[in-house]
């Protein structure tokens, strides 16, 4: 049974192995296809690039000045100074550089194109031809070679031989005009997709070559432009515009012909929301509690939606698609401490969660360590504050005929609070989830006012035995402890 498991494990790992090998671009599909890179800047490179992802051996040839998108920075790379930009469009190949003009780095060049199945090359029409390097000589040395030229306006016509940049092209194809916000000005695309977009449109022709040469056995010539690649990539805004006569605007980040198709500011930046049918449309309206906007007849459809377009983005921009946390940093209360509470007589303050105490002082049950937490502990005098405060205060006390602790008319009971003391806490804070509507709760402390009893009338003095000095009142027996 374990020799079955091992067979097992080994077939499986042999399977991985397989699988790994041949979906690597390392050596991926193109494996068997070499590919003379000629081009440089963008779309040229970016189309080779493609290329040699997918396992084709991509050999880039340049002058001796080098490709002019090594110097488009900074940033730079520390050891060679090369631009990041230049290696975004540049990896899988292996580079050279020739001197185009001399018979040595011709006859090099001569060479690659009899062993490679593929030349890209990006230089104005004719430039290559005067060197003897273009299409016309490459193809006698090898007719099986596809040949790929990409120019800004094409081989032929009164823009032929201009160099072309991305945004010149995208200028003239419409792109600028119809990007930006609306009523603003043009504004150009954050990176470069009209080379990106006619790098892949050669990488597509390149294939399509192949796929003929592998039937018929010959290669041929392929034109590529960035004008031509930006006309046919304005879509639906160059159809309408050449079947119903009406020209591409700009929308900000909106669409002509769908809404809500756009971006929406929120507390905490853009939301960008796309609704392409009136299904998501309606599900749209029940994610934002806006289920009535499905019946309304205003916007049933994509058509009316566009007709009412800014009624619509109104209401959604009235109610944020979803409530947006928000954390308050609030300071807690300060807390408070009260000194001990104590009278003349002993008192019962069961309902006031207190103890009762042997001596004539009532004080909290002690809290630190050490303490006495004990009914009949002897050592509650040495304990309780307020005693300690009572016997202070009579060391001090001078006392004379005029002293309201000798008068026969002074109340029966006296109670003394001490003042409360603060304790500052630790800096802290309340994070919560939700926004409150409500007025936070002030921090401050309101002091709370002295107790005092009221004073006892004529006849309950008369009727209350004053204590004497000799005979002390005794104190009430404590109470059964109660858990």
């Amino acid at each position: 049974m374990e020799n079955l498991r091992k067979f097992g494990l080994g077939v499986l790992r042999a399977q991985i192995k397989v699988l790994k090998c041949d979906y690597s671009t390392k050596s991926g599909l193109l494996s068997d296809l070499n590919v003379l890179d000629l081009s440089r800047v963008i779309a040229g490179p970016f189309c080779t690039m493609t290329l040699g992802d997918l396992g084709a051996n991509v050999i880039k040839v340049e002058s001796l000045d080098g490709d002019e998108a090594r110097r488009w920075g900074p940033p730079f790379i520390s050891e060679n100074k090369d631009s990041y930009y230049f290696l975004s469009v540049n990896r899988n190949k292996k580079s050279i550089c020739i001197d185009f003009k001399s018979q040595e780095g011709k006859k090099v060049l001569y060479d690659l194109a009899r062993k490679c199945d593929v030349v890209v090359e990006n230089f104005v029409p004719g430039k290559l031809d005067k060197l003897e390097i273009g299409y016309d000589k490459l193809s006698t040395i090898n007719p099986k070679l596809i040949y790929c030229a990409i120019t800004g306006f094409g081989s032929t016509g009164p823009y032929a031989k201009k160099p072309g940049y991305d945004v010149i092209a995208a200028a003239m194809g419409g792109l600028l005009n119809t990007t930006g916000e609306r009523n603003g000005d043009p504004v150009k695309a954050g990176v470069a997709i009209t080379d990106v977009t006619t790098g892949l449109h050669a990488f597509g022709a390149i294939m399509t070559a192949l796929y003929f040469r592998q039937k018929t056995g010959k290669g041929q010539k392929i034109d590529c432009n960035l004008l031509s690649t930006q006309i046919s990539s304005m879509i639906n805004i160059a159809t309408i515009y050449l079947n119903c006569g009406i020209e591409g605007q700009r929308w900000g980040t909106a669409h002509a012909n769908l809404v809500p198709y756009q971006a929406f500011k929120s507390k905490d930046g853009y939301m960008v929301i796309g609704t392409g049918s009136n299904p998501q449309f309606a599900d749209f309206c029940r994610l934002i509690g806006k289920e009535e906007l499905i019946t309304d007849e205003r916007f049933k459809d994509n058509s009316n939606r566009v007709e009412n377009r800014d009624e619509l983005i109104r209401i959604i921009s009235e109610e944020p698609v979803e409530r947006v946390a928000v954390i308050t940093l609030r300071p807690t209360r300060p807390e408070t401490r009260k000194k001990v509470v104590w009278t003349e007589d002993t008192v019962d303050n069961e309902h006031m969660n207190k103890k009762k105490s042997k001596c004539c002082c009532i004080y909290e049950k002690p809290k630190k360590f050490g303490e006495s937490d004990s009914e009949d502990s002897d050592d509650e005098l040495e304990n309780c504050s307020g005693h300690v405060e009572k016997k202070r205060g009579k060391r001090y006390h001078h006392h004379d005929h005029d002293c309201p602790h000798h008068s026969a008319e002074a109340a029966t009971v006296t109670i003394t609070i001490a003042e409360q003391e603060t304790v500052t806490p630790e800096p802290t804070a309340t994070i919560t989830l939700q926004p409150s509507e409500a007025t936070p709760e002030s921090t401050e402390t309101t002091p709370q006012a002295p107790i005092t009893t009221p004073k006892p009338t004529e006849e309950a003095t008369k009727a209350t035995p004053q204590p004497s000095e000799a005979t002390p009142t005794p104190a009430p027996a404590p109470p059964d402890k109660k858990d």
